[in-house]
């Protein structure tokens, strides 16, 4: 089964996402093919809870891949989507990344150029196809001005083509899942992995009031290394061993590695804490409300605001 991660809040990913699937459903055959939001029928399902429900149907659905097919684009990665990529990859599913982005990122000004705005999405990824240029353009001469954005709208239209068509050509070549991967809840030692949001200044309370709680802590390095795709082998090493992962999700969206991390730890049974101090909600009709994408708030053991709370948290 071949399974797409999109964002899935606007009519245009939808739609790219649909493309992709036809077109792989055409060479493998529908039944070999799962598309969010269209074989879920998220529009129209009915539940108690609706967001619960979806996140359920999710999580079963990820166990049963052959391979992973992620679109991102641009700097704000979405959180729902770095869920699952963390969340196939720990279970051993090759993931393949796709992005029409033409920016680079790095952590510093003249730091090492990277594929994505975290490292972490290149650690876990097998296969990253980018397409970040138009197709050349083909105005015919003597067009009228109008029809530049009809030209313009084609040469993106061939980009995405290009990018789809790629996809299809390494999928073929994907490995198999390595069913060897342990999905099982971590045991031994209480260590604790503090992932901190990008966007603040790093949270030394908290680690304070772990090692108080008696858990032995470790931090992401990767945001201040010299080698940051190094130091994200590390972060994702030391966060797969540890009990239990403290992710700051507080961002305009749960943060990339912050994403990727409490995926890895929901598909092994780790705890996870997500710390926010300050919250922001959705809505959609028919789902109950979301302090965050309803794959991050449901994939986490319980939300904390303080050094206080998390301390409790801890507490055996």
């Amino acid at each position: 089964m071949y399974y797409i991660a999109h964002r899935l809040f606007a009519a245009h990913d939808r739609a790219l996402a649909a493309q992709l699937a036809q077109r792989l459903a055409d060479k493998s055959g529908p039944g070999k093919v799962f598309l969010p939001f269209c074989d879920t029928d998220e529009e129209d399902l009915v539940a108690d809870l609706k967001g619960h429900r979806l996140f359920q149907l999710d999580r079963e659905r990820l166990h049963t891949l052959d391979a992973m097919i992620a679109i991102l684009h641009g700097p704000s990665l979405d959180d729902g989507v770095c869920m699952e990529i963390g969340y196939a990859h720990t279970l051993g599913i090759p993931v393949t990344v796709l992005s029409t982005d033409f920016q680079a990122y790095s952590l510093t000004g003249d730091g090492p150029r990277l594929e994505f705005p975290d490292p972490l999405v290149q650690t876990m990824a097998s296969r990253i196809i980018r397409t970040p240029r138009m197709a050349p353009a083909q105005q015919a001469q003597g067009a009228p001005p109008a029809a530049r954005f009809a030209a313009f709208h084609e040469r993106n239209r061939l980009q995405t083509h290009a990018a789809l068509d790629a996809a299809l050509q390494v999928l073929g070549d994907a490995p198999a899942p390595d069913t060897g991967q342990s999905d099982r809840r971590p045991s031994g030692a209480r260590t604790l992995f503090i992932e901190p949001s990008p966007y603040l200044p790093f949270p030394h309370a908290l680690a304070e009031a772990a090692q108080a709680s008696g858990y032995q802590v470790h931090t992401a390095e990767r945001f201040t290394a010299t080698d940051p795709i190094t130091a994200a082998q590390r972060d994702l090493a030391n966060a797969s061993r540890a009990t239990v992962l403290l992710a700051d999700v507080s961002g305009p969206e749960t943060p990339p590695g912050a994403a990727l991390l409490i995926g890895a730890a929901a598909a092994r049974r780790a705890h996870v804490g997500a710390y926010q101090t300050h919250t922001a909600f959705t809505h959609a009709d028919g789902r109950e409300p979301n302090w965050r994408n309803l794959m991050i708030q449901y994939a986490c053991d319980t939300r904390l605001d303080s050094p206080q709370a998390l301390a409790s948290w801890l507490r055996p």
